[in-house]
């Protein structure tokens, strides 16, 4: 025996603290243990490079085996190995002062111990009950040395039998972390961590099969030594579980003023935003770190997939998270740069294969818009819009297109637009009938994106076409006067909006001479609602406020059709006397209250004789109930009124908003106008 004694720390609270509190992120021992052994490995081979080690490299590969009935985990390498003063130096001495300041410092970041404080190697305790570590060092005469600790500051060193250079870490897996001995868990490991290291790793299963895990990492070859087919190839290798082709790549090579390498692939993204993130794997030296990569690059980058390798981004101590500094934002604004520049190149060289990616591409581009300004900059020459025939144009083009036409009497350039060309049709053929363009809105996104570009175009303005009709969505000049009284467009008020089912919403009555050949009722939606409620659905910044409000409609009746005339006047046939008589009453009762309330404007109630609030009370009680006697014999005209429930379906039914039974009332009441 050699040496016994303790480690280097000043509590033996030590070990509890590493297997409690970096439980959460156990699983990296194994990274941990395998990157030292890549050190160790790749030290050798700078020193062979140097003339320093004469001797015959050999087989480098490094070794993870499983011995279930020993309860082992073992790697293996074939690197430098230590001396017995080495093993003293770098393991028996942890960087620690005072255990409890430690404690104190980091309570709140117990998942940022390992690799800051040189605890590398300790991750073992946080599987094990005893580690073994045997070693020989790469120097001449230097005797294998045997290293145990059983997770307590006790540890002891002695001489040990190894015929090769390089370690052996031996893990005794405590019986919590027998998960650790099953071959598909280290296996899953060593793929996730590994599998990409410079040095061949080779898993052992307990059954003593072979595993080969090391592959080639592409990103560290030259692009133009590269194929189409290698990189679709590697993406497959990443991503087995996608079944569709990237749209494109961009292969990134820097080495000044930073390092970066990766591969990064543009997937068709078409609806949910969170399920694509967190596909871009970063590694440093070609060891995996983390797929969370949001403080390396902008969030609307996350929805890319690939692989970014850069020594220069700072991990903290469990290389589990990312720290912002100048490398950082560098790095950030080069792949945003380059994500950007491969967006142009391929618009400049090839605008059709651009349009044909656009519907693919569209979300991402717009989140990126939205979210990093540069990016809006960098893209808004070449932002795409599409229209219901499905033509592309720029925003330029675009708006070059419908200046001419599309721009109202207060000098405010209209883009109007669809989300559903079948159900908004015969609003979009209203609008084309005007000769007016209407666009195609119809993503996840294009809402917000809506509310983006009206704080980002001068003096411009967008427009659902079913919000109104089109003679306001775009007003040319004064409206036509609706010439209608006001009691009968009370009257007509009351009659179409007791003929909507109330479960489909709120309806509100509204008058516009529209013309003779437009149709006799519309349903429109106010514009502004509709977008609040539409971005609430998206789990947007409105959402408790719009979410649960009603939907609030326009019943827009046009009082130039014939068949409104022809109600109006079925109305006065049927009901008019009657409510004729109403009407005068009504009249009268308003008169006697504004009277009353005249004689006394200047009063306090209670400087008002009881009586004479008496009979106001009165009057009020009275007006109210003729008011109910007008609207009750109004409502039952519509009611029993074919031609009237007609009209409203057919506004309905080109809402797509009549439905089920009230369908096919529709359609029997149909056939029979027919006959």
């Amino acid at each position: 025996m050699i040496k016994e004694g303790k480690i280097g720390v000043t509590s033996e609270d030590i070990f509890p603290i590493i297997k409690q509190f970096l439980y959460s992120d156990q699983e990296i021992f194994l990274r941990e243990l395998v990157s030292n052994a890549v050190d160790a490995t790749q030290k050798l081979k700078a020193l062979e490079r140097t003339g320093e080690f004469k001797g015959e490299l050999g087989d480098l590969t490094i070794k993870v085996k499983i011995d279930k009935e020993k309860g082992t985990l073992t790697v293996s390498d074939r690197g430098i190995g230590m001396t017995a003063e080495e093993v003293d130096k770098y393991i028996n001495q942890i960087a620690f002062t005072s255990a409890n300041e430690f404690l104190q410092k980091y309570k709140d970041k117990i998942d940022s111990i390992i690799g800051r404080f040189g605890l590398g190697f300790y991750s073992a305790f946080m599987v094990s009950d005893r580690v073994e570590l045997i070693t020989k060092s790469w120097k001449e005469d230097a005797p294998a040395v045997k290293w145990t600790c059983e997770g307590k500051p006790e540890f002891k060193i002695e001489e040990a039998q190894k015929d090769d250079r390089g370690t052996d870490v031996i893990l005794y897996i405590s019986e919590d972390a027998k998960e650790y001995l099953e071959d598909s868990r280290i296996e899953g490991l060593l793929t996730k961590y590994s599998r990409f290291l410079p040095i061949p790793i080779k898993f052992i299963t307990s059954t003593g099969k072979e595993i080969t895990i090391t592959e080639e990492p592409l990103w560290k070859k030259n692009p133009s030594e590269l194929k189409h087919e290698d990189y679709i190839e590697f993406y497959k290798k990443l991503y087995p579980d996608s079944f569709e082709e990237p749209l494109f790549y961009i292969h990134l090579n820097v080495d000044y003023p930073f390092n970066l390498t990766g591969i990064l692939y543009f997937p068709k993204i078409r609806s949910n935003l969170e399920i694509q993130k967190n596909k871009i794997q970063l590694y440093a030296n070609q060891v995996f770190v983390t797929d969370s990569v949001e403080n390396i690059v902008p969030e609307f980058l996350t929805l890319l997939h690939g692989v970014l390798d850069s020594p220069d981004i700072p991990l903290n101590v469990s290389r589990s998270y990312l720290q912002t500094d100048a490398n950082v934002r560098k790095i950030s604004n080069h792949i945003t740069k380059k994500v950007a520049d491969k967006l142009h190149e391929i618009f400049k060289e090839n605008r059709k294969e651009f349009e044909e990616k656009w519907d693919d591409l569209k979300l991402f581009i717009q989140y990126g818009m939205m979210t990093d300004e540069k990016f809006y900059d960098r893209m808004k020459d070449i932002y795409l819009v599409k229209n219901v025939d499905k033509k592309y144009f720029t925003l330029d083009e675009y708006k070059e297109l419908i200046k001419d036409n599309q721009t109202d009497k207060y000098n405010t350039l209209i883009y109007l637009y669809a989300t559903d060309p079948e159900e908004q049709h015969s609003f979009i053929q209203a609008a084309k009938d005007k000769g007016y363009d209407v666009l195609l809105f119809d993503g996840s996104l294009d809402i917000p994106f809506v509310n983006f570009l009206e704080q980002k175009l001068e003096q411009a303005r967008f427009a659902r076409v079913d919000s109104d009709i089109i003679d306001n969505l775009i007003k040319k000049e004064d409206k036509t006067e609706v010439t209608l009284d006001a009691q009968t467009r009370d009257e007509l008020a009351v009659v179409f909006e007791s003929a909507v089912p109330a479960e489909l919403g709120i309806f509100t009555a509204q008058f516009e001479a529209m013309g003779k050949e437009q149709l006799p009722v519309t349903i429109t939606q106010s514009e502004y609602m509709r977008r609040m409620k539409d971005i609430g659905m998206l789990g947007g910044p409105h959402i408790s406020l719009y979410d649960n409000l009603p939907n609030n409609y326009n019943l827009v009746i046009n009082t130039d059709h014939s068949l409104i005339n022809k109600i109006i006047e079925d109305i006065n046939n049927s009901l008019g006397e009657k409510l004729q008589q109403l009407h005068d009453k009504k009249k009268e009762l308003q008169q006697q209250i504004d009277s009353l309330k005249q004689e006394h404007k200047d009063k306090k109630e209670d400087e008002i004789p009881f009586t004479e609030r008496e009979k106001l009370d009165k009057l009020n009680k009275e007006l109210e109930e003729v008011t109910n006697e007008i609207s009750k014999l109004l409502r039952e005209y519509a009611k029993n009124s074919s031609l009237v429930k007609q009209i409203v379906d057919l506004a309905l039914l080109s809402r797509n908003m009549l439905k089920g039974e009230k369908l096919t009332d529709f359609v029997k009441r149909s056939v029979k106008f027919i006959e």
